[in-house]
């Protein structure tokens, strides 16, 4: 129950966050707001080395400095890359692929088979987000710098983005089957990867654009570092320790469900095929919980 309690807060953390951040993508470069948050995020939760040990195997260690620059380094810049570019739902659009990517990861690399009624769940997961987020009336988009013909850059940002964050999340995952690191502990390490890795891509120049906002919107961007970064991974960490990865990833994928509440902020039109859909998502995830 923690697990699955543990993913709904994650996702609707992040779900938050991510609206806020869209809108700084359109003046900043994806990789500067991504290390600008994760940098205060790893300052909040630097009290978290209190609890390493000089026991804790450094191969655990580096794995979790690994899934912090694939899955947060990599992944989310290429999200923020991919909501700068495309918009939302496209981006979302794409994420839907993130269950089975998880579901066969965890089969095929550290052998957690889910059952039957699991996979069915994660199959209906999976159409269902499609589908909600292909019905009804586009989220309001920017001006996008990419065009509809060139696919490539249409489907490569957000792709990344799901094979990234899958691959993050299938090393802690194995990280925390051979230890008993606390999930604190492994955000903080994980948030430390993705800083090292974008610090040395950036050549070591840091664009701490946060004092060129007004303070309204740097109260909202700190609210949404500590909601998306800090509560969101730490909750997923938890998800990752508790449950199996394809389990966990079906139940984190609600943000697009989530994000129908902040419709009217996008200017979408909730209609009775995403009600069926939203509800048909819910019938799979309680296969998969169940």
């Amino acid at each position: 129950m923690i697990g699955i309690l543990s993913a709904f807060g994650a996702a609707t953390s992040w779900t938050y966050a991510c609206f806020i951040w869209r809108a700084q993508t359109q003046k900043y470069k994806s990789i500067d707001i991504n290390l600008t948050k994760n940098i205060i995020a790893f300052l909040i939760f630097i009290p978290a080395f209190i609890n390493l040990s000089s026991t804790t195997a450094l191969k655990n260690i580096f794995m979790l400095l690994i899934s912090g620059i694939i899955g947060i380094g990599l992944g989310d810049t290429f999200y923020l890359k991919s909501l700068q570019t495309i918009g939302t739902r496209k981006t979302l659009s794409i994420e839907t692929l993130s269950p089975l990517m998880a579901a066969l990861s965890g089969e095929f690399f550290i052998n957690e088979n889910l059952t039957t009624k699991s996979w069915v769940g994660v199959i209906i997961v999976t159409i269902s987000l499609f589908i909600i987020l292909r019905k009804g009336n586009d989220f309001k988009e920017e001006n996008s710098s990419f065009s509809e013909k060139n696919n490539f850059e249409i489907f490569a940002f957000p792709f990344l983005s799901v094979l990234c964050a899958v691959l993050g999340g299938l090393l802690s995952r194995m990280v925390f089957l051979q230890s008993n690191l606390s999930p604190f502990l492994t955000t903080e390490i994980r948030l430390l990867g993705a800083i090292i890795f974008l610090i040395s891509l950036k050549g070591f120049k840091i664009n701490f654009f946060l004092k060129n906002i007004e303070e309204k919107q740097q109260k909202r961007f700190l609210l949404s570092i500590l909601l998306g970064t800090n509560i969101g991974i730490l909750l997923q960490q938890v998800v990752f320790q508790t449950l199996p990865i394809g389990v966990g990833w079906a139940l984190l994928s609600t943000s697009p469900v989530i994000s129908l509440f902040f419709a009217k902020n996008e200017e979408r039109e909730i209609t009775k095929k995403i009600i069926f859909f939203t509800c048909f998502l819910f019938f799979g995830l309680t296969l998969i919980i169940l």
